[in-house]
């Protein structure tokens, strides 16, 4: 049944379970930090009820799209089922969360009005545990990887708030720096008023390169973003900032974060993960 609750100030709905295609459910959230509704999808997998542990891995989309991509464009969700079913992952739930649906895409930053942010970091994770039994709602270890602007919210987010809030990091094709943005959205970007220190993924990482959780990123050797990402993997090796950098055959597209969605479970939820 849909289910309405008023915990922590966020108005809460849920899809209905036997309506749900492929396990998937889908949440629509009244959001306080970005003074609006948001939604998330959510993949569970089977037997979840009975586990005494459940990781979450938060995918975060790229400009132009929602909550539904990473399932409905690259079936994360298929994906993670089979690695599991093949044994090369531990069982793990998806929670995908749209950007908060600002203009061609939020950054996933603090604005002057809306703090898409926080959205990611507190309220998009407590509305995906809501669909969990209640001993898997207290401790969900949580990582956090994205495509594109994804990316950059994946790679500067969890470098921020580092292995307080997540166990590991991973994006692809990811921009780099705020000012890539340009390249995507049709918005100055002068009207996010991002702040200055939330601006650049090396900048970030390196603030806080004592407190990283396992971090990881890759980029197609045709996308546009190679050479930025090849400058972020040179300025963190001369730092010594431990990572894991990988290229692959592909560009700015589906087909290729569909199939190394694959680099990023196995990396936060293999054997060697953590």
């Amino acid at each position: 049944m849909e289910t309405l609750t008023n915990d922590l100030d966020l108005r809460l709905r849920i899809s209905v379970a036997e309506s749900a295609p492929d396990s998937l459910r889908f949440i629509t959230v009244t959001s306080a930090a970005i003074r609006g509704r948001a939604d998330v999808t959510v993949w569970l997998p089977p037997g979840y009820e009975s586990l005494s542990e459940l990781p979450i891995t938060l995918l975060l989309h790229g400009v132009y799209g929602s909550h539904w991509a990473w399932a409905m464009n690259g079936r994360a969700h298929q994906t993670a089922a089979r690695l599991i079913g093949e044994g090369r992952i531990r069982p793990i739930a998806l929670a995908m969360p749209s950007d908060g649906l600002w203009g061609d895409g939020s950054g996933y930053l603090r604005h002057p009005d809306h703090d898409f942010e926080k959205w990611i970091v507190e309220e998009a994770p407590w509305a995906a545990r809501q669909l969990l039994p209640g001993g898997l709602r207290g401790f969900t270890p949580l990582s956090i990887a994205g495509l594109s602007m994804g990316g950059f919210g994946a790679l500067r987010i969890g470098a921020k708030y580092g292995r307080e809030r997540f166990t590991g990091i991973s994006g692809h094709s990811s921009i780099t720096d705020f000012s890539q943005m340009k390249l995507f959205v049709g918005e100055p970007l002068e009207r996010y008023g991002a702040p200055p220190e939330d601006r650049s993924v090396f900048d970030t990482i390196l603030r806080n390169r004592h407190n990283l959780p396992p971090l990881r990123f890759d980029c197609g050797t045709s996308d546009p973003l190679l050479q930025d990402n090849r400058e972020l993997h040179d300025r963190l090796a001369a730092e010594g900032v431990s990572h894991v950098y990988e290229e692959f055959p592909g560009g700015h597209e589906w087909p290729y974060w569909e199939v190394h969605l694959v680099d990023t479970l196995l990396f936060l939820h293999g054997e060697s993960a953590g």
